[in-house]
């Protein structure tokens, strides 16, 4: 007895969180960043996000130095040397958000244990989990008794609460990765939000990431056939419709989307900025 196509295994779907994320946000967007050839033309840089590598840049060599000059002084410089003031609106405002940057690293250290050694730094973890691959660059994971925990670093405008980090689908899929990649337990998330110099949590049972993990698959499910009919010769405009709201005054893709454009006007690169 033969199988027919039916029966034979589905290829299984990598996904990462911002590939998630931009198909729930904009199906058009999710076209243009991971489909188009070639690219369409991106907007130019944003200050919140130059602010954030920043900082996650500077948090990364911090741990890279040995311990005994993993001072909040030695942080603060860090951020100084992977500025850039890309996205700001001039070299003023930008030298006031270096300098608020340097606070919030250097206070944030001054709170770790200079001999912690974590896991993984920028760790990238993939795992197959049920219909797909979750995969994704962690922005650090720590270990606390025997177990791993993933530590997202934010920089955003407002604190996070536990039901944030309870909600992120980011950070179970790390979670569930990073069991298969670093092969031990991991339950817990963090998001340490710097600006605030408060970190919510949330410890996943099973049954949350489970519910995460089918969520996952759902959109993955629904943006891999809309790229199957698309590359079979599907309409890109039906497949992939724009999304519009808010959310298109800071899209990158504005200026090659008419509807983005009739939403709202451009917000300014550095509109994002913490207050």
């Amino acid at each position: 007895m033969q199988l027919g196509f039916d029966a034979m295994p589905r290829k299984l779907i990598k996904v990462t969180p911002s590939r998630l994320a931009t198909w729930v946000d904009c199906p058009r967007r999710f076209r243009m960043t991971y489909l188009d050839r070639p690219t369409p033309p991106r907007g130019g840089a944003w200050a919140h996000s130059t602010l954030g590598a920043v900082v996650h840049n500077a948090l990364r060599a911090f741990f890279d130095l040995p311990p005994k000059r993993r001072t909040p002084e030695s942080a603060a410089a860090l951020v100084s040397q992977h500025w850039t003031d890309d996205g700001f609106a001039g070299s003023d405002q930008a030298a006031r958000y270096r300098t608020r940057a340097q606070g919030w690293v250097s206070d944030y250290v001054a709170e770790i244990d200079p001999a912690l050694e974590p896991v993984g730094l920028e760790r990238w973890v993939s795992a197959p989990v049920g219909k797909i691959v979750a995969e994704g660059r962690v922005d650090r994971i720590d270990e606390r008794d025997g177990e791993v925990v993933v530590v997202d670093y934010k920089t955003g405008r407002s604190a996070l609460t536990t039901d944030d980090a309870r909600g992120s689908q980011a950070l179970a899929l790390y979670v569930l990765a990073a069991r298969r990649t670093l092969r031990r337990p991991c339950t817990r998330v963090e998001l340490h939000h710097l600006p605030s110099g408060t970190v919510a949590a949330w410890d996943h049972t099973e049954e949350s990431l489970a519910r995460h993990r089918s969520r996952a698959e759902e959109a993955a499910e629904e943006f891999q056939l809309s790229t199957d009919t698309l590359n079979a010769g599907g309409d890109p405009d039906v497949l992939f419709p724009a999304q519009v709201g808010r959310q298109c005054s800071w899209c990158d893709f504005r200026r090659s989307c008419p509807e983005g454009q009739d939403a709202g006007p451009a917000a300014e690169p550095w509109a994002m900025l913490v207050p």
